[in-house]
């Protein structure tokens, strides 16, 4: 629940600073895009999970984080229940948040 409200403050977070002109309206748009094609691919891998079918490979998962899909991937590993408990997989998540927001912040902020 608390990752849950982590992505949708993050979401409000730069929606408000966009919306206040902080932020070009660019700037949640992809992330809002992104978190929506993280989301599906989360969904996706666990019905193939299930089904025993062709997975998406982990490092999709994580670029797609990396581009700024992780706010919508950090909903789907809770909605799912997916790629929750792997350590080494939400290693590299975590890095890929802190890389994007890293990146967010040296670009985008003044």
């Amino acid at each position: 629940m608390f990752s849950i409200v982590v992505a949708i403050l993050f979401l409000a977070v730069i929606c408000s600073l966009a919306a206040g002109g902080v932020l070009p309206l660019a700037v949640p748009a992809v992330y809002l895009a992104a978190s929506a094609a993280a989301a599906f691919a989360y969904g996706s891998d666990k019905a193939a999970a299930r089904r025993g079918a062709w997975r998406t490979p982990e490092r999709t998962l994580h670029v797609l984080a990396l581009m700024g899909g992780w706010p919508g991937a950090l909903i789907a590993q809770q909605a799912f229940r997916h790629k929750s408990a792997k350590p080494s997989f939400r290693f590299v998540f975590w890095a890929t948040v802190t890389l994007n927001c890293a990146a967010l912040v040296w670009f985008a902020l003044p």
